[in-house]
């Protein structure tokens, strides 16, 4: 690889550890945007008062069938084109059945019992169109796995190519902390940023 191949990798890379790490997780705002040349980020909350499921969305995003147990409705979506790559991130005191969609959001959707309830967060990425799909592959999985996974969070990634020069990623995040035991804990009520030096700076 050629010097100026690798500046560029390395320039994308920083950028997703750098500029990407602070508001993400936890964060105060339900939906903000990151530019960088061509490279954009929107996060966003799904929520069961908005008429949202966490099934639906991950069905949607990884073009699989699943049923969500909580409502009894069948979200399949296998027909849907233009999935690159899917796969789950999980840390390490997460149950090993969690590594299946199915079994991992409808985990969530029974432990949110009000109607009201926040779900999951996603975060759809503009992926750098220039790199390969492995390269891009590897760049949200870093990513992903530094900010999210590394805190706590299970994480399900699906990129999506439609070959129209527009390729990206979308990141779903469950929002419980896991327990020793692999059970679901309780929300966290205080939410933080993190500072330019990495430490946590308490939003409220």
């Amino acid at each position: 690889m050629c010097t100026s191949q690798k500046k560029s990798d390395k320039k994308q890379s920083d950028f997703f550890r750098k500029s990407l790490s602070s508001p993400p997780y936890p964060y105060q705002k339900r939906e903000e945007v990151f530019s960088y040349g061509d490279i954009s980020s929107q996060i966003k909350i799904i929520s069961r008062g908005k008429n949202k499921s966490a099934v639906a969305a991950s069905a949607y995003r990884s073009g699989e069938k699943i049923k969500n147990e909580y409502d009894g409705v069948v979200h399949d979506f296998t027909r849907k084109g233009g999935i690159a790559h899917t796969e789950i991130l999980l840390p390490q005191n997460a149950s090993e059945e969690f590594s299946n969609r199915s079994v991992l959001w409808n985990s969530v959707e029974k432990i949110e019992k009000s109607k009201n309830s926040q779900l999951a967060r996603e975060i759809e990425i503009a992926l750098p169109k220039e790199l390969s799909r492995e390269k891009q592959i590897n760049l949200v999985r870093e990513y992903v796995k530094e900010n999210f996974v590394k805190v706590g969070m299970c994480a399900d990634i699906a990129l999506h190519d439609k070959n129209d020069g527009n390729p990206h990623a979308h990141i779903l995040l469950t929002m419980r902390p896991l327990n020793e035991d692999k059970t679901w804990g309780a929300k966290s009520k205080k939410e933080y940023i993190l500072d330019e030096n990495g430490e946590k700076v308490k939003l409220r």
